[in-house]
């Protein structure tokens, strides 16, 4: 699949989810971005505000096959990654998958669950797999977790350790709708008349695997690569910090903004893209300094600083040439003198 078609399919597909979750268009470009990087991503927001709903969109425009497990304090880890079972007819153990052998995995309110249920997931999360008894098992391709966090009513939560965390390449959050949008959820649940809405299947999970193929072999300049070097970096050495970023960050900075890049129509990165991207995939791998969580320091804050603080690369628009569709072979000069790979608009823009 070539990067237009990516970017055509792309925008179908948030179009299309758009009509189930209104007005967030951001906040589902950036979840969309997190999957065709091939990442897991955390919705983390208030309760009511579409992360459920917003999940189960995507897999169905996606194609995936969805599972939804209720994260709860008695939840064991049998209980999502499967167990054997004694078949009497056979006169042997069996076993049965648990509700993580999915495309796509909503692991709503994980934050409710103990960390031996939590930890259930990580080796999938990482590995792609599952080991039962003793025995491994491979989930399927693409296999995606999108979980759900409530920031408030901690009571009888089990917080994610830090090392988990850093496991979802991005946390995105929803925020309200405005009162023009709210309207809009009111009046297109009128009109359709039932509470379930059904959205078009645009895409197969194979057609997935070829989005994230295209991707992956998508360039990136050096200078966008070392801003998001420097951009993690800088998290390491803020004074509000205990613990930034780890190199992990850097690469899912690097990552995020290549799919967001495609999806907005272009086989190159900009600095905005990187920026647009480095709240969701950097905040939540920082720990601010335990006497300042009554302040207003949080890991957004700091992103926001690091982002004004770090020097910005210059952006370098394709050449006249490049635009007509002649190639400079890869690390070559273009007309202007400037080294790197070709960039153009794969949707057609100039």
């Amino acid at each position: 699949m070539d990067l237009r078609r990516v970017s055509e399919l792309s925008t179908q597909i948030l179009d299309e989810v758009d009509r189930a979750v209104v007005g967030k268009r951001e906040s589902l470009r950036l979840v969309l971005a997190g999957i065709l990087a091939g990442g897991h991503v955390l919705m983390e927001d208030f309760p009511g505000l579409g992360k459920t709903l917003a999940a189960r969109s995507f897999a169905q425009t996606l194609g995936l096959d969805f599972r939804r497990a209720q994260f709860t304090p008695d939840l064991l880890p049998g209980d999502i990654t499967g167990s054997y079972i004694f078949d009497q007819k056979a006169g042997e153990f069996e076993f049965r998958p648990g509700p993580i052998f999915a495309g796509l995995l909503l692991a709503d309110e994980i934050n409710r669950t103990p960390p031996k249920t939590q930890s259930a997931l990580l080796e999938a999360m990482q590995e792609k797999q599952v080991t039962v008894e003793g025995r491994t098992f491979q989930l399927p391709r693409p296999f995606h977790v999108l979980a759900t966090a409530n920031p408030v009513e901690y009571e009888g939560t089990y917080p994610l350790p830090e090392a988990q965390l850093d496991r979802f390449l991005m946390r995105v959050s929803f925020g309200y709708p405005s009162l023009e949008e709210e309207w809009q959820i009111l009046s297109n649940r009128m009109e359709r008349q039932q509470e379930e809405q059904t959205l078009t299947t645009l895409a197969t999970p194979e057609d997935v695997l070829a989005m994230q193929a295209a991707i992956e072999a998508t360039s990136v300049d050096e200078s966008i690569g070392r801003y998001c070097v420097a951009l993690t970096a800088a998290t390491r050495s803020h004074g509000d910090v205990l613990m930034g970023a780890s190199p992990r960050g850097s690469l899912g900075l690097l990552l995020c903004a290549r799919a967001y890049a495609v999806i907005a129509g272009r086989d190159y990165v900009t600095p905005e893209d990187v920026k647009a991207v480095a709240r969701a995939v950097l905040a939540h791998r920082i720990t601010v300094k335990p006497e300042l969580w009554m302040s207003n320091a949080s890991g957004s804050n700091v992103v926001a600083g690091v982002l004004a603080s770090v020097p910005t690369p210059a952006s370098r628009e394709p050449q006249p040439s490049d635009r007509s569709g002649h190639q400079h072979p890869a690390g070559s000069a273009d007309p202007a003198g400037a080294a790197g790979p070709v960039r153009r608009d794969v949707a057609g823009r100039g």
